[in-house]
């Protein structure tokens, strides 16, 4: 998908330190990079279905930041962005208004990208959008399956049976809470807050997250090799973050609101589908206040930056703006040390249980378009930066319709 114009950047002599980031998982200061001279960065992206507010701003300011600083440090930079284009909240407006939700997310999406060109960030090397990799994401959920990491739950108005993944089958990578560090009873509120269904029957465990929703009448679906419907949420941004840039990559990024559930269990899948961590680093930007409020659309202050720049407002002093405002926190809501050290050490993250470089796998590890039925003995070298998710030479994925 087509992303949006780039500013220019000037050539600036010298070369700066390289930057630490403040690692959620960890709760310290690290070098995302560890060492190499690539850097690989995933935010996730908007699903269109309203304008851009600040709170997006500042988040996309913030690791457009991350990315020229590392550029700024001689480093190969690669970025890629999803934009989650079918998803409940956007059918859900999209029936309010009566409107198409393909056409309201189209619409949505150029005006993000015109936003994003006012505010003169960066694009993305990879746009993705969902609708373009529901076949990759299905050849993922059945590997999940096959080896055990996904389970159907008895789904009686649809064609087929919901598709859940299984937060304590075992993985090399991950366990449950890795990346939050939060207990069980607040990933609970979490969960039912955010998008998940704890309270559903059939489940193993209240927190196992839906990986494939199956078709219902009314809603948009897809054939694929698991039956008829769509993806859901965090494996998408799993699959799309291996497949573009490899596993595992330097930092995760977005607001704080994903730490719970959305970042833990997007790790917990590309874990199950890899073996190994999704990133070296999980980078969370803060909430926004407006008038002492942190903004949100169920209150109903939301500042948005097409209204402001409609208002004449300077985008430069804006995002500037943003950026001072925005202060990382974890999950549960606390702010870490502003204290940053110039220099960190390579980060062992605990829980991460990665093999030593050059050890190779003998599990089932998934590449995209291996098809069901697929997952063989592996010997492939796991620390590679372009490994895993992301064979050599793969194509793009194609592009399926909605039926």
């Amino acid at each position: 998908m087509r992303a949006w114009q780039a500013p220019s950047v000037p050539d600036v002599p010298g070369a700066a330190p390289r930057p630490v980031v403040h690692d959620t998982a960890t709760g310290k200061p690290v070098d995302p990079t560890q060492g190499d001279e690539r850097a690989a960065l995933y935010v996730c992206g908007i699903t269109p279905y309203d304008a851009t507010h600040l709170g997006h701003a500042a988040t996309y300011l913030a690791f457009d930041t991350l990315g020229r600083a590392w550029r700024d440090a001689g480093l190969d930079v690669e970025y890629a962005q999803n934009v989650t284009d079918v998803d409940d909240p956007l059918l859900e407006r999209a029936t309010r208004d009566g409107v198409d939700w393909r056409e309201l997310a189209a619409s949505q999406i150029d005006l993000f990208r015109r936003d994003m060109e006012s505010l003169r960030i960066l694009p993305p090397d990879d746009f993705v959008a969902v609708t373009d990799e529901v076949d990759r994401v299905a050849e993922a959920v059945a590997f999940l399956q096959e080896t055990g990491s996904a389970y159907e739950v008895p789904t009686p108005d649809a064609e087929g049976e919901d598709l859940y993944f299984d937060v304590n089958h075992p993985t090399d990578a991950w366990s449950l809470g890795d990346e939050s560090g939060l207990d069980r009873e607040t990933m609970l509120t979490l969960a039912a807050e955010r998008g998940g269904d704890p309270e559903r029957p059939g489940k193993r465990d209240p927190l196992d997250p839906l990986l494939w929703r199956a078709a219902r009448d009314g809603e948009p679906s897809w054939d694929s090799e698991i039956g008829p419907g769509r993806p859901g949420w965090h494996i998408e941004c799993s699959v799309i973050a291996g497949d573009r840039l490899g596993l595992p990559i330097s930092v995760q990024g977005g607001g704080s609101d994903l730490v719970f559930p959305h970042h833990e269990m997007s790790a917990g899948h590309a874990a199950a589908l890899a073996h190994q961590p999704l990133a070296h680093a999980f980078v969370h930007t803060g909430m926004i206040a407006y008038q002492g409020t942190k903004i949100s659309k169920s209150l109903g202050n939301l500042v948005t930056v097409r209204g402001l720049l409609d208002d004449g407002a300077d985008p430069a002093r804006s995002g500037s703006r943003c950026c001072r405002t925005s202060t990382p926190t974890t999950g549960s809501g606390s702010t870490p040390s502003s204290r940053v050290p110039r220099r960190a050490s390579r980060p062992g993250t605990p829980g991460h249980r990665v093999r030593p470089p050059g050890t190779p796998t003998t599990r089932p590890t998934w590449r995209p378009g291996s098809g069901r039925g697929s997952p063989t003995t592996s010997t492939r070298r796991v620390r590679s930066p372009r490994s895993t998710l992301r064979s050599p030479g793969a194509q793009r994925a194609r592009r399926s319709s909605p039926t």
